[in-house]
C-alpha cells in the first residue's frame, strides 16, 4: 500500500470495523438490559412473530382459567342454595310422614300444614333469590336454547368460554340448571292443586305426598349431581389450561428470552474488538504524518 495523504484507506478500514463492532456492541447492551433475544422485528422477524402469536395464546389461557374459576364459584352458589333447599324438602317430607298417621286430627294436621306450606314458599324465595353476578342461577332461567349474551337477563344454557378459540369441542362449554322453585318441583300450594305433593292437610294428601317429595328430592339430587359433575370437569380444565400456559411460556421464552451467559461472553468480545479498534484507529490515523517526515526532509 502507497503511502498517501489524501486518502487514509487503513482509518478507513479500521472506522468501518469499529462501527462494526459497536453496533454488535450496542445489540449485546441492548439484550442484556432488557433480557429479551429479540427486541424488534429487525432481529428475528419469524420469531417476532411466533412469539406474539403465543404471547396471545397465554394471555387466552390464563383468561379463560379465570373464566372456569368463575364458574366454579357460580357452580357453588347454586350448590349451596340447593343444599338449603334439601334441607326444606327433608323437613317437608318428615312433615308429611307426621300428618299421614292417623293420630291427628284435622286440627292439628293444619298446623302441621302451615309450616309444610311455609317450607315450600322458603325454597322458592331461595330459588329465586340465589344469583351470580346478576344471573338468577335456580329460577329456571338456565335451562333451555343457549343464551347468546344479547339480552338484559340472562336466559338459557350458561356458555363458559375458556379456551383460545371458539371451537364447541375444545374451547367452552354449557352449565344448565333446572327450576328449583317449589312448583317446580312439584310441592306445595304454589303447584297444580290436587295434585300429589300440593297439600298434606288431610291424611290422605299426606301419604299421597311422600312420593312427590320423594321425587321432588330426586329431581334436586340430580340437578346437584350434574353441577359437581362439572365443577370436577371445571377443574380438570383449570389444570390443562395452566398447563397450556406454561408449556406456552417455556417455548415463548425460547424464542424471545436472552441467554445471558452465551449473550455476555459476546458482550465482552465486542468490547474487547471495540477497544481494540479504537486504539487501532488512532495508530492509522497518525501514519500519514510519516509522509511530512519525507516532505520535511
Amino acid at each position: 500500500m502507497s503511502l498517501v495523504i489524501n486518502h487514509n484507506m487503513m482509518a478507513a478500514n479500521v472506522a468501518r470495523n469499529l462501527n462494526s463492532h459497536y453496533s454488535n456492541l450496542a445489540q449485546s447492551t441492548q439484550r442484556l438490559s432488557t433480557g429479551m433475544r429479540v427486541n424488534s422485528a429487525a432481529d428475528d422477524a419469524a420469531g417476532l412473530a411466533i412469539r406474539e402469536l403465543q404471547r396471545a395464546d397465554i394471555a387466552a389461557f390464563q383468561q379463560g382459567a379465570r373464566n372456569a374459576n368463575d364458574a366454579i364459584s357460580l357452580i357453588q352458589v347454586a350448590d349451596g342454595s340447593l343444599g338449603i333447599i334439601d334441607e326444606k324438602l327433608v323437613r317437608m317430607k318428615e312433615l308429611a310422614e307426621q300428618a299421614a298417621t292417623g293420630t291427628y286430627d284435622s286440627t292439628q294436621r293444619l298446623m302441621i300444614e302451615s309450616e309444610y306450606q311455609a317450607m315450600a314458599s322458603e325454597i322458592t324465595r331461595i330459588a329465586l333469590s340465589t344469583d351470580f353476578n346478576g344471573v338468577h342461577l335456580l329460577n329456571g332461567n338456565l335451562s333451555g336454547a343457549a343464551h347468546d349474551g344479547s339480552g338484559v337477563t340472562a336466559s338459557g344454557k350458561l356458555k363458559i368460554h375458556f379456551g383460545p378459540g371458539n371451537d364447541a369441542a375444545e374451547d367452552y362449554y354449557y352449565i344448565t340448571i333446572g327450576d328449583c322453585t317449589a312448583s317446580a318441583l312439584g310441592v306445595g300450594n304454589q303447584g297444580v292443586q290436587g295434585t300429589p305433593g300440593y297439600t298434606i292437610s288431610t291424611q290422605e294428601a299426606a301419604q299421597e305426598s311422600l312420593v312427590a317429595l320423594s321425587e321432588a328430592i330426586v329431581s334436586k339430587d340430580k340437578i346437584r349431581a350434574h353441577l359437581g359433575a362439572l365443577q370436577n370437569r371445571l377443574e380438570n380444565t383449570i389444570t390443562n389450561l395452566n398447563t397450556q400456559a406454561e408449556n406456552l411460556q417455556a417455548a415463548e421464552s425460547r424464542i424471545s428470552d436472552v441467554d445471558v451467559a452465551t449473550e455476555m461472553t459476546e458482550f465482552v468480545r465486542q468490547q474487547i474488538l471495540s477497544q481494540a479498534a479504537v486504539a487501532m484507529l488512532a495508530q492509522a490515523n497518525s501514519l500519514p504524518q510519516m509522509a511530512m517526515q519525507l516532505i520535511g526532509g
